[in-house]
């Protein structure tokens, strides 16, 4: 079978179940891991499908702007590490909040098949959850296209007549001086609502966002209960962020 014809199999068996992982397109296409992870990888650069750790997603881009998933690709392995770790402590019948964030996004892949309720800001993480084995509860709203997310007080407001077992949040900077930051206010808005309204929060949060402020500072490190974040994180730092009263898991 040439390259041609596994790419249009490839794309195909994505295109209906959302999502595939190396192992079972490697039986399906009767070729090598190898293969599959290089055909994987050309079909990415083409923007045809999304490249995960494990496999491919679907791509949709009248819901996942190129711009989104540029920045969810990168430091893709460090965050697919984040959300691996982050996705073995979802039990199944779980109720899980996930925010917009471009990291919690990378953790679709590893909870389409949980029995879970997820509900969401994020018309992406919506999107790649369809036709899974999760039950989706979208918080409506103003949609901000540059995010692809639902904003503002009506989105608030549906966020708070839940509440859920866990909480998964993207930060965009955090520093043992002026804890958690953020680019705007509405982010900052809907990651407290998140973190107050669910049992256990965790931030998602790949190493090179230690110890960067951004624009609005907004809440303390110890808002969430546990940091999730990859290998490559400074033992020092995380010896800081832990004596402010967070666990982080690595």
């Amino acid at each position: 079978m040439n390259f041609q014809e596994r790419k249009q199999i490839i794309i195909e068996k994505v295109e209906t179940n959302g999502s595939a992982d190396v192992k079972e397109l490697a039986v399906l296409l009767n070729t090598s891991e190898i293969t599959v992870r290089r055909d994987l990888a050309i079909l990415s650069d083409k923007g045809l499908i999304f490249r995960t750790h494990g496999g491919a997603m679907k791509l949709s881009l009248s819901y996942d702007p190129v711009d989104f998933v540029n920045k969810s690709a990168v430091r893709g392995e460090q965050k697919d590490y984040i959300c691996q770790i982050a996705a073995s402590y979802i039990k199944e019948g779980d109720v899980v909040f996930l925010d917009c964030g471009s990291t919690v996004f990378r953790i679709c892949p590893f909870i389409r098949n949980m029995k879970i309720k997820v509900v969401t800001n994020s018309i992406p993480i919506v999107n790649a959850l369809l036709n899974s084995s999760v039950s989706l509860n979208f918080a409506g709203g103003e949609i901000d296209m540059e995010r692809q997310a639902s904003h503002g007080y009506v989105a608030i407001e549906h966020f708070t007549r839940y509440r859920a077992d866990k909480a998964f949040l993207g930060v965009d900077g955090i520093s043992f001086a002026n804890g958690l930051s953020a680019s705007s206010e509405k982010e900052a808005e809907i990651s407290t609502a998140l973190a107050k309204y669910a049992k256990e929060s965790f931030l998602l949060c790949d190493s090179s966002k230690f110890e960067k402020d951004k624009y609005l500072p907004f809440a303390p490190i110890n808002m969430a209960n546990y940091l999730i974040t990859d290998l490559g994180a400074n033992e020092s730092l995380i010896n800081q962020y832990e004596s402010l009263g967070i666990r982080i898991l690595k």
